[in-house]
């Protein structure tokens, strides 16, 4: 798949996302979520955040700081090298973000029962 593909199937899948309940008061914290859930899987039309890939985020409100511990749906996936990179950088266009770092794992395993009910909606599995 070509990264026109992706960029393709994630605008489809934004035209037709079914709105999550937004995060629980103000804050960097919600901020950061807010911007997570813009950015989608390029193999699934859902977004990290409700896929379930976001196993950390520890903010620091005063100070700024971000990280991010995150997990792809699969290991061999095309974008698993430029990918937290991408994550990184929207994270850090976060109003009140002064650094943003992001950690990829693979333990545990991502399964879909790591996804929210909004995206299993989203995808029919309900």
């Amino acid at each position: 798949m070509s990264i026109f593909d992706w960029l393709h199937r994630a605008e489809q899948a934004k035209a037709n996302e079914v709105q999550a309940p937004a995060p629980e008061g103000p804050g960097l914290r919600s901020d950061v979520i807010a911007a997570l859930r813009t950015i989608y899987d390029p193999e699934i039309p859902v977004n990290i955040y409700d896929l379930g890939l976001i196993y950390g985020l520890d903010v620091d409100e005063e100070a700024g700081k971000v990280a991010v511990r995150m997990t792809l749906t699969a290991p061999g996936c095309p974008v698993a090298a430029s990918f937290p990179r991408t994550v990184q950088c929207v994270i850090e266009d976060v109003a009140g973000v002064s650094e943003a770092s992001v950690e990829l794992v693979w333990e545990p395993q991502w399964s879909a029962a790591r996804m929210s009910e909004a995206a299993r909606l989203e995808l029919g599995l309900l």
